[in-house]
């Protein structure tokens, strides 16, 4: 089964959440077929650089149930719905400027069925509510970011990190996470996932303060 990967880096997944994580495949592929969210070249690795790279994030922080969680410009949905299936009593709201992204996403929301996740075809500033933290995937850089996700976020701790930013970064992170001119931690995504795609890729997280 193409979702084994996942079944072996999360052994704890439930048969309906390998149901689910196993559906993506042919969703992606009928979606991809009519709005392009993924390069030809990259569906052949979906399930690697796409699925399971958003579940690094699943390892950096585990989400508590009731959870409020935002993916600012989401795209086809990564990282929020592989996240919405690893965690299904937790929240997530993701956005995109881009309506046809959306489509997919709500696509693949319904195929997969994926409850706890809400797509919207909105700029993140355009949000009134607020959340516990926000995830992303190389969106921009860290320093214009920061003033979308920043004012969304509430303190406090609803998972096993402080609420706060978990972003999936790649490549040399010194001068833009300094530039935001707060204190990052900084996770190797390479030492959860073997596959040599993870090598230089990161979850960057700071704490809503």
């Amino acid at each position: 089964m193409k979702s084994d990967i996942i079944v072996k880096y999360f052994p704890d997944i439930t048969p309906r959440q390998q149901e689910q994580f196993e559906a993506l495949g042919s969703l992606y592929e009928e979606w991809n077929s009519r709005i392009n969210v993924i390069s030809r070249k990259d569906m052949e690795y979906l399930y690697t650089r796409h699925v399971l790279h958003s579940l690094a994030i699943a390892k950096a922080c585990r989400f508590n149930a009731g959870a409020k969680v935002l993916d600012i410009g989401c795209g086809g949905g990564f990282p929020s719905v592989p996240l919405a299936i690893m965690f299904p009593e937790v929240e997530f709201t993701a956005v995109d400027s881009i309506g046809k992204k959306i489509r997919v996403v709500e696509g693949v929301k319904a195929g997969a069925g994926i409850e706890n996740l809400t797509a919207i075809n909105c700029r993140a500033e355009q949000l009134d509510q607020r959340f516990d933290y926000v995830v992303s995937r190389a969106v921009t850089e860290m320093a214009r970011f920061m003033p979308w996700a920043w004012p969304l976020l509430r303190r406090g701790k609803q998972g096993t990190l402080d609420n706060g930013i978990l972003y999936l970064k790649g490549g040399e992170l010194a001068e833009e996470l300094a530039a935001t001119r707060r204190r990052w931690d900084i996770f190797s995504i390479g030492e959860w996932f073997e596959d040599e795609f993870f090598d230089t890729k990161r979850v960057v997280y700071t704490k809503r303060d």
